[in-house]
């Protein structure tokens, strides 16, 4: 007995102290999943420098394999990986739950099924309902009631304002115009394109319960009110809210006393001039590129909501024509100020956003003056600088894409169609040609929040 407790413990050491083996192989999937007649891809990477020339499909319920392919896409080597290739089993069409086999490793499992989609789009409103500043649904309590103290702008400094409302930025407590305002157009535009796929399930407050306006305008509806307390009169545009003393360290929002003044935060003037950057100065040129992004929110919320919300429709179809006035009066790109570091949003592109904010107007109003203005504005930047490149600074080239074309093209004629959409070819194919050299088909710069 005694030597068989020793024998025991021996066995036990050996397997305490031995190296476990390190995983060297991985296939990725789709996690929500893939459509029955839709292409459906895995990529396969390995730190090893097994060839892959095979793979299988196995059906989770039966644990039978239903799936043979050696339909493998080879690209050698790409970052930590030695080997990676692309695993098309497009031809698996059945609908299930799988797994893939390749080279001995396993997948995560995924589903092939027609309604994979289904509750992704209010599924994503779940993040921006999180990020809510003002009453925060997610904790069902305020936050950031005091905000907040002027800056730079042409009353005196420490003048108290109302701009409580917006969202948090990016899970710190930062509030920019130039992602608030980008970040409502997309929504408003998403609802306009896609109606269909959005649900009501929240009231205007984020809390749940119907009010019979899907869930996305209601979001939308939340960051236009803020904009408008960023733009309270003609000539009065505030460029951002809080700066990077609010990184000092983690507490929750409703405790946030970062900047010396009890719970106030500051707010700064759209000056169109440089302001603080850590020690020095950022290389803000003008005012258009946060203008413009207003008037695109306001332009295209006043379309959504000019039947069912008539008052309010209009005050930001005025707000969307000021906000133009303001930005075309100042042209060039405004960054964003800090106070203990050089970090900054360095936005250094502006007539993408005046073009769609004309397009917007022009889609309003009909006048054509608006047109000629987005037309101008187009070829001055046809493709967006970063397509086709490695990498970029902070927000160098904000916010991505330019929406502007799409906007414009849509309100021309053929021929002028062809010539803009055209300018999205060629930033497509500068994108493909990076991206089609690797498995993961990755033509995206790896930059800070770009992707």
């Amino acid at each position: 007995m005694r030597r068989l407790l020793i024998v025991i413990l021996s066995l036990l050491c050996v397997t305490a102290f031995k190296k476990p083996v390190e995983q060297a192989s991985w296939v990725r999937v789709n996690l929500l999943g893939y459509l029955p007649e839709g292409g459906k891809v895995a990529v396969w990477c390995s730190k090893g420098n097994t060839i892959l020339t095979e793979f299988s499909i196995v059906d989770v319920l039966s644990g039978q394999p239903v799936f043979k392919s050696t339909t493998i896409q080879n690209f050698g080597a790409y970052g930590p990986f030695a080997r990676t290739a692309r695993l098309d089993f497009s031809a698996l069409k059945a609908s299930g739950r799988y797994v893939i086999i390749a080279g001995g490793i396993t997948s995560p499992e995924f589903t092939i099924a027609n309604d994979v989609y289904k509750g992704a789009a209010d599924f994503c409103l779940r993040y921006m309902r999180q990020q809510r500043s003002g009453f925060n649904p997610f904790l069902k309590d305020s936050c950031h009631t005091y905000d907040g103290y002027t800056l730079y702008g042409p009353m005196p400094d420490s003048t108290r304002i109302d701009a409580v409302g917006g969202w948090h930025d990016a899970s710190d407590y930062l509030q920019y115009v130039t992602t608030s305002a980008n970040a409502t157009w997309h929504l408003l535009a998403a609802y306009r394109d896609f109606p269909a796929v959005f649900s009501d399930h929240h009231q205007g407050n984020g809390l749940l319960g119907k009010n019979g306006r899907a869930d996305i305008l209601d979001e939308a509806k939340w960051g236009m009110d803020w904009l408008l307390k960023m733009h309270p009169a003609d000539d009065i545009m505030f460029n951002q809210l809080g700066d990077d003393r609010d990184h000092r360290g983690m507490r929750l929002p409703k405790l946030d006393s970062f900047y010396g003044r009890g719970y106030e935060r500051p707010v700064y003037f759209l000056t169109g001039k440089p302001q603080q950057q850590g020690k020095k100065l950022n290389l803000t040129t003008g005012a258009a590129s946060t203008a413009a992004k207003f008037t695109s929110a306001f332009a295209l919320g006043h379309q959504l909501l000019r039947n069912t919300d008539t008052t309010y429709a209009e005050l930001i179809r005025k707000k969307s024509l000021s906000a133009y006035a303001y930005g075309k009066s100042r042209p060039g790109y405004a960054q964003t100020a800090s106070v203990l570091s050089p970090y900054v949003y360095a936005e250094q592109n502006w007539t993408d956003d005046m073009e769609l904010a004309a397009a917007s107007l022009f889609a309003q109003t009909k006048e054509k003056d608006y047109l000629k203005d987005a037309e101008a504005f187009a070829k001055q930047e046809k493709i967006t600088p970063w397509l086709g490149k490695d990498t970029a600074a902070h927000y160098q080239w904000y916010p991505f894409i330019n929406q502007g074309h799409y906007e414009l093209a849509k309100l021309s004629s053929s021929k002028k169609q062809k010539q803009i959409t055209g300018y999205y070819k060629q930033g497509i194919n500068a994108v493909w040609n990076k991206a089609k050299q690797n498995a993961f088909f990755r033509g995206v710069p790896f930059i800070w929040c770009s992707n």
